[in-house]
């Protein structure tokens, strides 16, 4: 670690903004840059971002904290933290993308897993990667990328082609090109990568027809990742520590032991619970996954995915014009009917865990003459909090049947969290209480630990641990008669938008 070194760089790069935060050695932010990201949508459930326009946006929130006081020299290393699942797909000898990079909520590849369900896969699927056949995950991107793009499967096997989730795009170019890298959680979020072995998974890539050759390094969390271009900053800095925003965020707001949990509310909503050395499959389609792996061990969790979280509040602003800020939500959300009984299914690109039907779509019941843009607001946030429980009940099944104790708090995270009413609605609906950090930038604040743990900066996870501090605990304040009743025609809802091709 060079001297006079104060701050760990994390980068997080999220699906909406691309970001740069300064941490010191107390874990606290000090600084911020942020640049918001362009979304792309060439057709009905396709989502893509240009690549090329991540990378000058990193550049470039990266070199406006370097140019704010702080000098290269005052940084230890640099901690990454990714939208994960996003597929990229590059020229190795000149860094130039093949095409925009495909974004987890793209749904494009909806057939092609339904093609290999019926093929009777899933299993050896699930049992290999803890996943799910579903357009969620890297490697059915991949596989049309290398169908759709002209002589890209020709290219890949002779080796001139990266495939990457973001965050090994962001190492080959902070690198100069000379390091192909992930960890074990980009990696397995992919779809093509054994969780078990801890290794690229021969079987699914040939199913996929995947060269090996597209594929990168996979390291622990804590690593060497290689050293910046010197004519990126002005002088190398090392990339330490990678980690996908989930298990960041899990790192970050210290789920070190076994049942501790998190959720994270940004776009969408990930919770993610601690299950120790134990993969625990699930019988309620919750995702076995990668939470970290420091010194060559790997840490299990079950996770579940809520595509749409914050950005029901974006479309709340943006297409339906309800509110002008999202801080706005808050006091609607407040002054609705306490009585309405409106309920938003939010499957605007189909619904995550535990239903994976890629095919649904959002609805809005049980609107009366008088439901305003109040009860609309408060039915739209309220959908997070019911799409929280319905993990928190799938959690709780599992790790039942596992015979492990299911969590008795949620720590939470995110943009989200600020507003109080969404809190407190969700402690009501979850029936547990909701704790939240003094420091919510737990994303980035996990990246920054991984790195810093690498280089000496921060110590062990251990002594991270005990940097977290609850600036809230919310409690239940709902009555179970009204709790049972919203959470009742929240499934009704539900069971409405969903399609014949749901597998429940």
């Amino acid at each position: 670690m060079p001297n006079g070194a104060h701050y760990i760089l994390s980068i997080d790069q999220g699906t909406t903004s691309t970001r740069a935060l300064l941490f010191d050695q107390s874990g606290s932010p000090m600084r911020v840059r942020q640049k918001e990201l362009r979304q792309i949508y060439p057709q009905d459930g396709w989502v893509e971002h240009d690549a090329e326009e991540i990378w000058e946006a990193t550049l470039d929130v990266c070199r406006g904290l370097l140019t704010a006081g702080t000098h290269v020299e005052n940084i230890a290393a640099i901690g990454i933290t990714n939208q994960r699942e996003t597929t990229v797909l590059w020229e190795r000898a000149t860094g130039k993308p093949l095409h925009n990079a495909i974004v987890w909520q793209d749904r494009r590849t909806a057939e092609l897993c339904a093609k290999l369900k019926a093929e009777g896969k899933e299993s050896a699927v699930q049992a290999k990667t803890g996943l799910l056949l579903d357009p969620y995950f890297s490697g059915t991107k991949l596989a049309w990328l290398l169908d759709n793009v002209p002589n890209a499967r020709v290219r890949a096997e002779k080796g001139e082609l990266c495939f990457g989730t973001i965050d090994s795009w962001l190492i080959y170019k902070l690198t100069g090109g000379k390091v192909h890298a992930t960890d074990a959680t980009n990696a397995s979020r992919t779809l093509l990568f054994n969780i078990g072995t801890q290794a690229w998974d021969d079987e699914i890539l040939g199913w996929l027809g995947i060269p090996r050759a597209l594929l990168p390094e996979v390291k622990d969390c804590c690593a060497d990742f290689g050293l910046t271009e010197k004519s990126l900053f002005g002088a190398e800095v090392r990339v330490a520590g990678v980690a996908g925003d989930q298990q960041a965020a899990t790192v970050g707001q210290a789920c070190f032991e076994p049942g501790l949990m998190k959720s994270t509310y940004g776009t969408g909503c990930f919770a993610v619970l601690n299950t120790g050395e134990r993969q625990v499959a699930s019988a309620n389609r919750l995702l076995t996954t990668v939470a970290y792996r420091l010194g060559g061990k790997t840490t299990y969790a079950l996770e579940g995915s809520i595509f749409m979280a914050g950005a029901i509040v974006q479309w709340l602003r943006d297409e339906m014009r309800l509110i002008s800020s999202s801080a706005e939500s808050e006091a609607l959300a407040a002054d609705a009917d306490p009585n309405s009984s409106v309920v938003l299914v939010p499957a605007f690109t189909g619904l995550g865990a535990p239903y994976w039907d890629p095919h649904a779509r959002a609805a809005l019941f049980g609107m009366t003459r008088d439901t305003g843009a109040a009860e609309i607001v408060r039915a739209a946030v309220e959908s997070v909090s019911f799409q929280t429980r319905d993990l928190m009940e799938a959690m709780t099944a599992d790790m039942k049947a596992a015979g492990l104790e299911s969590p008795q708090a949620l720590r939470v995270d995110g943009g989200m969290v600020a507003n109080n009413w969404f809190m407190q609605n969700l402690t009501d609906i979850l029936g547990r209480p909701v704790e939240r950090p003094a420091i919510t930038e737990t994303t980035a604040l996990g990246a920054a630990y991984l790195a810093g743990m690498q280089v000496g900066f921060y110590g062990t996870p251990q002594d991270v641990a005990r940097h977290w501090q609850c600036e809230r605990r919310f409690e239940p304040e709902m009555v179970e008669a009204e709790r049972t009743a919203r959470y009742g025609r929240w499934g009704q809802a539900v069971g409405r938008v969903l399609t014949r091709q749901a597998v429940l």
